[in-house]
């Protein structure tokens, strides 16, 4: 199949070098389309910037899109990082990089998490946020092979990894990432090959992408554990203090969705002063791929309200 990056970006995969909390480089990966105001496209755990397949181009029709992978996922570097609170600072580099005016942000799933993370401690960067079916308060994660395998030692699935035993299951790992993406979207039947293969093409052909994506469970799970034994974490830092974020937001939720019900939106939607709050009919957990059409019909009128310069 072509190089989906070169099919949707004038320019292809870039790669743009950012910091770690220590100082370290890493190189994420990223795309753009489009001019004026920016967008930027954040993506929730496991997924990477594919899953904005259908809304890059519709959206860069009005706006200057860029999306990346975020480190440990899709094609940016897989390094080990501690703590999850990583991802907040990824997407406050990548708009001080890519972009020469604050940005909008449409975010999805642990993207929205990171996103909000990211406004509770600096919105000078920021200008409009939308946020779809956000693990704001969690209990647990959110399917059964995503406990499973947040379960086993980190150093078991990075021998796998690197021994690259992935490429010769790829049959097997696209049958299996079939049927847990029924868990996300309302229609099984909205699931196809191409989507599979392409959800599924980073952890086949990228070292790395698999134990990167078993480390980010595992840094969720702690999260969620530490918020139960009101321990320090970034969930419950952020919740305290999302009544500090005054930036438009627009909130959407899947009203089937079967991983974070819709009465989380509703609480969020209470805890955010200037929010309003948008459920999608018949809509799951992954809004952005399997309701693209209701999602951008949402989201385009709301950051048409950006200021026009004159």
């Amino acid at each position: 199949m072509q190089d989906w990056w070169q099919a949707t970006f004038p320019k292809g995969r870039q790669t743009l070098t950012i910091s770690d909390a220590h100082g370290f480089p890493i190189k994420i990966a990223y795309g753009e389309k489009g001019s004026g105001k920016p967008i930027v496209l954040v993506h929730g755990i496991g997924s990477w910037s594919y899953g904005w397949r259908y809304l890059i181009e519709p959206l860069a029709q009005h706006f200057r899109v860029i999306c990346f992978d975020a480190t440990g996922h899709g094609f940016s570097e897989k390094p080990l990082q501690a703590e999850i609170t990583h991802q907040g600072r990824e997407l406050k580099q990548v708009i001080q990089a890519l972009c020469e005016e604050p940005a909008a942000i449409v975010a999805q799933s642990l993207g929205a998490l990171a996103t909000l993370a990211m406004a509770t401690e600096d919105q000078s960067l920021l200008t409009r946020l939308v946020l779809i079916n956000v693990p704001i308060f969690p209990e647990q994660l959110p399917s059964v092979g995503m406990r499973v395998l947040s379960g086993v030692p980190l150093h078991l699935v990075q021998n796998f990894d690197q021994l690259r035993l992935v490429r010769l299951m790829a049959p097997l790992v696209r049958g299996v990432v079939g049927l847990a993406r029924q868990e996300v979207v309302a229609n099984p039947a909205d699931i196809t090959q191409e989507d599979v293969y392409w959800v599924t093409y980073p952890y086949i052909e990228q070292p790395g992408a698999i134990a990167g994506f078993a480390q980010s469970l595992q840094q969720a799970a702690r999260e969620i554990q530490r918020l139960e034994q009101k321990q320090p974490n970034l969930i419950s830092k952020v919740q305290d203090n999302l009544g500090s974020i005054t930036s438009p937001t627009l909130i959407l939720w899947g009203e089937r969705d079967g991983w974070f019900p819709v009465s989380h939106g509703e609480k969020l939607h209470s805890c955010l002063p200037n929010s309003r709050l948008e459920i999608l009919p018949d809509c799951g957990h992954d809004a952005a791929g399997s309701f693209s059409k209701q999602v951008y019909a949402a989201v385009l009128p709301f950051l048409q309200e950006l200021p026009v310069e004159q």
